[in-house]
């Protein structure tokens, strides 16, 4: 016996088992035909996955041969052709039969997982600077997905924006291959210069170190845009000083503040004036 959320749909209870049962979850409606070989690919497919969901969404199944009125309301040319209903409303769809992963993209984008949720607000609250509260967030997502490249990167850099510069190495010496691992990469002379100066202390005999110690421990307090005055500073004086690690560190902070900061275009213009 097939569970609730996998239906078989005709004209008579359309309205009922797709249109109204879409204002309590999402429906996808799989149009189908008993001759169509990639319905055959297709819907065994769409079954396993609407069983792995349990009731996060619910699969329609509506044969178009005898339902020839619907068909021709969706405008359905091409089977297998699948139409997702939100509130009553189609809220996306696809034909032919695509592969697993888009597959699987396409149903999550509908009906997403809870621990997706979680990712979403540890972005948001990233944006809101509660950087404590995001660590937390991308703590639980990552207990589910444990190798999610955005999450681990999110959780990086929450890490780095409360000064904390041990585990974020860590993270970023095992960063998974992924579009983010460029990013990933910038962070990490950042991530070992806050590790390896915790202990706040900025006495030293060369005014160079003192200030490049001086400016870890701004960065690590929060206090971002002042390190970054003190490092271009140090450039300034001596563009290869620590052997590039200033200019990698500088460029670290960069990449934590974020392209979208409004002072991110400025310090980068200043960086290579420095430099060059």
């Amino acid at each position: 016996m097939a569970p609730d959320y996998i239906v078989h749909v005709d004209e008579s209870d359309f309205e009922y088992e797709v249109l109204q049962y879409s204002t309590q979850v999402p429906v996808l409606v799989d149009f189908w035909a008993a001759w169509c070989v990639p319905c055959r690919v297709l819907g065994p497919k769409l079954e396993a996955l609407a069983r792995e969901g349990e009731g996060r969404f619910r699969l329609a199944k509506l044969n178009v041969d005898e339902n020839g009125k619907l068909a021709q309301r969706y405008k359905i040319r091409n089977i297998p052709a699948v139409k997702a209903f939100v509130d009553g409303h189609v809220a996306g769809e696809f034909s032919g039969v695509p592969s697993d992963q888009r597959l699987k993209d396409f149903i999550r984008q509908l009906a997403p997982l809870p621990e997706d949720l979680m990712y979403a607000k540890g972005n948001s609250l990233m944006e809101l600077g509660e950087y404590d509260e995001a660590e937390d967030a991308y703590r639980q997502f990552l207990s589910v997905q444990p190798n999610h490249p955005g999450a681990l990167l999110g959780l990086v850099r929450a890490l780095l924006l409360q000064g904390e510069g041990h585990e974020a190495t860590i993270l970023l010496d095992s960063f998974p291959a992924s579009s983010e691992f460029s990013t990933a990469q910038l962070l990490k002379p950042l991530a070992k210069a806050f590790a390896e100066h915790e202990d706040d202390r900025i006495e030293h005999e060369h005014p160079l170190e003192a200030a490049f110690i001086n400016g870890i421990r701004l960065a690590r307090r929060g206090n971002i845009l002042a390190a970054m005055d003190g490092f271009l500073d140090i450039l300034r004086a001596d563009r290869n000083y620590r052997g590039g690690e200033v200019k990698d560190v500088f460029v670290g902070l960069l990449t934590l503040l974020g392209d979208e900061h409004p002072d991110a275009r400025q310090y980068r213009k200043d960086l290579t004036s420095a430099l060059f």
